[in-house]
């Protein structure tokens, strides 16, 4: 983003509101994404924060209708406003506003201040502390009222946590089978995976190779990362780990970008409720991306609604947690358009902020 002068009487400053929105963006920084591909842009214009889809980053294979990448971005969009909700700010949010903008997602308000929300303020606490944790969970069951929070975390979004029943494990297994096996056999799938897993300390996005965990036998295969060939399942005739996990479901209504965007508000929504009542929780998308599988899941919900993304749910196993998966520099995600000021006594306008610093990205509106 250029910087300009409109005349030397004029000056631009990072207002508190502005500051307030940055804050939000940043904090979305640490929303989870399909294959921590991070596709989010943020622009803050005083009172104003603009979320949009960087298509760029969207993965043609895994995702070919950008489903997935529009998820990832609702997740960002709760995380931001979780933020200003615990910061004690009033704000709203206009879903997909421009019809000739199929980038812009969503338009987030700053209305003023509110009381601080406590809840707000809990699952913000968990923002840091949560993590995709891809390992078998202890072999304790996950309390009841504990899964019931989650899905009504998830009924205030318009969207919903849909539990899986024991008695449809099976057809779950058999949805993360049929992905498995189509994903496996396409070379492309294979070469698109591969490009996202990262050595530690390699890059700001992707998924760090040491947050993968060993297959073994699940009940629920997770994702083979390493593409080698699909995980036994609770029908083998081996010891199966992670017996205690749960599975839910986020459904939605219909299966349109809006939708799309309610799920991943959803899915930030029952993650960070999942951290904040001390569980492990893992996405998984593989059981949404190929459309057998998804078809299978769909069978299960009775044709009701639409699968958007899997989440699997448990007590964390003993140990370290997995490490933070890393994430894309600020200056990269958030754009802030400075306030213009006219003040003489100033001189020459050099988009500083109020402190007489310039940080990175924020500057004079482009002309």
């Amino acid at each position: 983003m250029s910087a300009h002068a409109s005349s030397p009487a004029t000056t631009y400053r990072v207002g508190p509101v502005s500051r307030e929105l940055t804050r939000a963006a940043a904090a979305a920084l640490h929303a989870p994404s399909f294959l921590n591909t991070q596709p989010w842009h943020w622009r803050i214009t005083h009172d104003t924060a603009l979320l949009y889809a960087d298509r760029r980053r969207r993965l043609g294979i895994l995702d070919p209708t950008g489903r997935l990448l529009v998820l990832s971005c609702g997740a960002a969009l709760h995380h931001a406003c979780v933020t200003l909700a615990a910061d004690g700010v009033y704000f709203e949010v206009d879903a997909l506003p421009s019809d000739g903008d199929p980038d812009l997602l969503a338009v987030v308000r700053h209305r003023g201040a509110a009381e601080p929300s406590t809840r707000a303020q809990r699952m913000r606490r968990a923002i840091h502390s949560r993590r995709s944790d891809r390992r078998p969970f202890a072999d304790r069951p996950v309390p009841e009222p504990a899964i019931e929070r989650l899905c009504v975390a998830a009924r205030r979004t318009e969207a919903r946590l849909q539990m899986v029943w024991a008695r449809d494990l099976g057809d779950l297994a058999r949805a993360a089978g049929e992905a498995a096996d189509a994903q496996l056999a396409d070379p492309e799938y294979r070469a698109e995976l591969a490009a996202w897993i990262r050595s530690p300390g390699e890059g700001h996005d992707g998924v760090p190779v040491d947050t993968l965990a060993a297959l073994g036998a699940r009940p629920v295969p997770v994702r083979d990362f390493s593409a080698a060939g699909a995980a036994a399942t609770i029908t083998s005739r081996v010891d199966i780990a992670d017996r205690q996990a749960r599975y839910g479901i986020i459904v939605t209504d219909g299966d349109g970008q809006h939708d799309w965007l309610t799920a991943g508000v959803a899915l930030s929504a029952v993650l960070l409720t999942a951290s904040a009542e001390h569980l492990a929780a893992s996405p998984m998308s593989d059981l949404v991306e190929h459309e057998v599988a998804r078809g299978t899941l769909r069978r299960m919900l009775g044709g009701v609604g639409y699968p958007a993304i899997a989440v699997r749910i448990g007590v964390p196993a003993p140990g370290e947690p997995p490490h933070p998966a890393p994430r894309r520099p600020a200056a990269e995600v958030i754009e802030v358009i400075a306030d213009e000021i006219v003040d003489p006594a100033r001189g020459p306008a050099d988009g500083r902020t109020d402190d007489g610093n310039r940080p990175p990205g924020v500057g004079p509106p482009a002309r």
